[in-house]
């Protein structure tokens, strides 16, 4: 995603520690008392502006969300989206995926969503792909068993993808829809990037995949 430089982004980050995590690997089992109940934590990977943590944070009080993001000029817009409306139980964390061991014990999270990823579409960077077996073994490990995966997306390349990935990976899905928005799904948040290529006709993709006990 990209997105102008803001040199002043780090240090508003910093500031706002009671909703941003700048250094998650102290965190690590200790993201309950961040944020100061016991109710279940979902985590997206890949937060980008916030659209999507911040709505599910409101339809839903009594869950913890925490946004993944890497880049400062990126979260920041996350921020301020939780700073309108001051939602205790939705916060950021500056974060790289591949570090997810780092950042969370076994089991501490119940739920990870993932939407819009980068599709990588070289067969050589498939390993970079957040559905690609070495992320799934990351996400198996801090979830809760049985843990899921909430997986959306424009692309059906990456989205074949992710169903042969997570299948030989031995996950089974509770959901596969191969175009959300004329499904009979309710609730439904979008992001950003679902309304821009939604309103141009895309066709959105999403799946809800799960590990075995």
């Amino acid at each position: 995603m990209r997105q102008r430089f803001k040199p002043w982004a780090k240090e508003k980050l910093i500031e706002n520690p009671k909703y941003v995590s700048v250094e998650p690997e102290k965190m690590k089992g200790k993201w309950h008392a961040f944020f100061g109940n016991d109710n279940p934590i979902h985590i997206e990977v890949g937060t980008g502006k916030g659209q999507f943590i911040n709505g599910m944070g409101k339809q839903n009080p009594n869950i913890n969300y925490l946004g993944m993001e890497l880049y400062d000029s990126i979260i920041i817009t996350a921020l301020d989206r939780i700073l309108e409306d001051e939602k205790p139980n939705v916060k950021l964390i500056r974060a790289d995926a591949s570090h997810l061991l780092d950042y969370f014990e076994p089991g501490e999270i119940e739920r990870v969503y993932l939407n819009f990823s980068d599709p990588w579409p070289k067969s050589k960077h498939a390993k970079r792909r957040l559905t690609h077996e070495s992320f799934l073994k990351r996400y198996e490990t801090v979830l809760k068993k049985p843990g899921e995966i909430h997986f959306k997306t424009d692309n059906q390349g990456l989205f074949e993808y992710s169903l042969h990935s997570m299948s030989t990976y031995g996950m089974f899905f509770n959901l596969v829809s191969l175009d959300l928005h004329k499904s009979d799904m309710e609730d439904n948040i979008m992001t950003e990037y679902e309304k821009k290529f939604s309103e141009k006709g895309f066709r959105i993709y999403r799946m809800e995949a799960q590990f075995r006990s």
